[in-house]
């Protein structure tokens, strides 16, 4: 490994990852990612749903995404995306209403008159609050309580919080209202009229493939199927040491061991892992260090996906207020084209799950009779019949919890190992968790990264350069 061109190793080759791996490729660095999985995408791959390849989870791009659509303006593919408006539904006391608009706000019929001015009011005042710190000290139902009162505190918001969050409700700070609210209306800063909703033709699954050409056109090796099992200083003799140290005097190199029992040796190491596994992949990190990846709450996800012979409502997102063992309904082909999934209609119903639900313990066979038994109750015009394909994805950390005080408590990207660094979504403070915020968070990391060798880290080659809003808190896993 020569000094002139530092070899990172990038472990896991998410959207994090490969974003983190081309930025570090285009200043001139060498670079591995490995990915456990045989394929590389994380929460945004794709899989097969009968006759159908699309994403494993739900996910939808904003015009306002800028990080986002200048990587897809990079890798050619922000011009093919389509853009288009779409619904949102309520289901409350066993009806479906849509708020999708001004006029549907008005009309209705759970909330009265007054009840709709304060909801209003909450979601106004929050698009325009900045100092987002100050709410992370507020649990979430008493600053929702004292804006939008009582009865829609009850019949609105608690019940999507439940939804979403579980028991974990309690724990969590107003900071996540807050940055739902700002996501939704960061078209309107922009001086966008309204919000579009876009995807890819081919979805995600497109996009990975040509990202992957990408970073392999620039030098990048992704090595799928490779677990790591550790990572952390290597052992040398004595020798070795010395040849080892780089320009600042610093131990080195890096090693990753794979499950396989392969040594691989880097000159510094990003791990983009969640913080507990984080915590698990790095033995050699201080206990503070290790206590506090450990300490990051994340909620999980059990997603059950679904091909319809026709559509259920037509609205995108569908909250769901009455009691269902999932957060809400995603009707993807109300944003996608059904050509692009064989004329079928495609059904997200995410569950999202503290570590101690009872529904990891579930079968998939289980959670599939559990979901389509409700949506059958739910809208009576489905039939188990009309199901053409399901899977059940589960993932056991997703999002970290935004808790009180959580910024407070989020893992440094540094660490006390010269070399290595940690950089996962739980540093995410001031935002939700999406694939825009991901893209940003890899970019702002970039520099971070590249500081101990910065003789070598000059940029040496390529560039880059309403009232609905309630009814998103369940829309964005990503």
């Amino acid at each position: 490994m020569t000094r002139d061109r530092p070899h990172f190793g990038v472990v896991g080759g998410g959207l994090l990852g490969l974003t983190l791996a081309l930025r570090l490729a285009q200043r001139g660095h060498r670079v591995t990612v490995l990915e456990a999985a045989d394929h590389v995408g994380g929460l945004a791959d794709a899989w097969q749903l009968g006759d159908v390849t699309w994403d494993r989870h739900y996910h939808v791009t904003l015009l306002s995404d800028s990080r986002l659509r200048a990587l897809l303006d990079e890798l050619g593919l922000d011009e093919q995306m389509r853009w288009r408006t779409t619904r949102t539904g309520f289901l409350v006391d066993g009806r479906l209403h849509s708020l999708s608009n001004s006029w549907d706000f008005l009309r209705f019929p759970p909330l009265g008159l007054v009840d709709k001015l304060r909801l209003g009011w909450t979601i106004w005042h929050a698009s325009r609050r900045r100092d987002w710190r100050a709410l992370e000290e507020i649990p979430v139902a008493d600053w929702l309580l004292r804006h939008s009162g009582r009865r829609t505190l009850e019949r609105i918001w608690l019940p999507l919080l439940k939804a979403k969050l579980g028991d974990a409700w309690r724990r969590t700070s107003a900071a996540f209202i807050w940055t739902t609210i700002q996501r939704m209306y960061a078209a309107r800063s922009a001086g966008l009229k309204r919000e579009m909703f876009g995807y890819l033709p081919g979805g995600y699954g497109r996009m990975l493939t040509v990202y992957r050409q990408r970073l392999e056109s620039l030098g990048v090796e992704i090595r799928v199927a490779c677990p790591a099992r550790s990572v952390g200083r290597c052992e040398h003799d004595e020798r070795e040491e010395s040849e080892a140290t780089d320009s600042r005097g610093a131990r080195g190199p890096l090693c990753v061991t794979t499950v396989a029992g392969e040594r691989l040796r880097f000159d510094r190491v990003i791990v983009t892992a969640a913080a507990p596994l984080a915590a698990r992949l790095c033995p050699q990190l201080t206990s503070a260090e290790t206590d506090r990846l450990a300490g990051v709450e994340y909620l999980g996800i059990v997603c059950a996906s679904l091909l319809l012979r026709r559509p259920l409502a037509g609205y995108y997102v569908t909250n769901v207020t009455d009691a269902a063992p999932f957060t809400g309904v995603i009707e993807m082909t109300a944003l996608v084209d059904p050509a692009q999934l064989g004329g079928h209609a495609l059904v997200y119903l995410p569950k999202y799950a503290t570590a101690d639900d009872p529904i990891w313990s579930r079968s998939d066979d289980e959670v599939r009779a559990e979901f389509v038994a409700a949506l059958e109750r739910l809208y009576p015009g489905f039939r188990a019949e009309d199901v053409v394909a399901a899977r059940v994805s589960r993932v056991r950390h997703v999002f970290a919890l935004p808790t009180l005080g959580a910024s407070r408590r989020a893992p440094p990207q540094t660490t006390s190992i010269p070399g290595l660094y940690v950089v996962n979504s739980s540093q995410i403070t001031d935002g939700t968790l999406n694939v825009n915020e991901t893209v940003r968070l890899a970019e702002s990391a970039v520099d971070l990264v590249c500081g101990p060798l910065s003789n070598s880290c000059s940029q040496s080659s390529g560039g880059f350069p309403d009232v609905e809003t309630a009814g998103e808190l369940v829309a964005r896993p990503r």
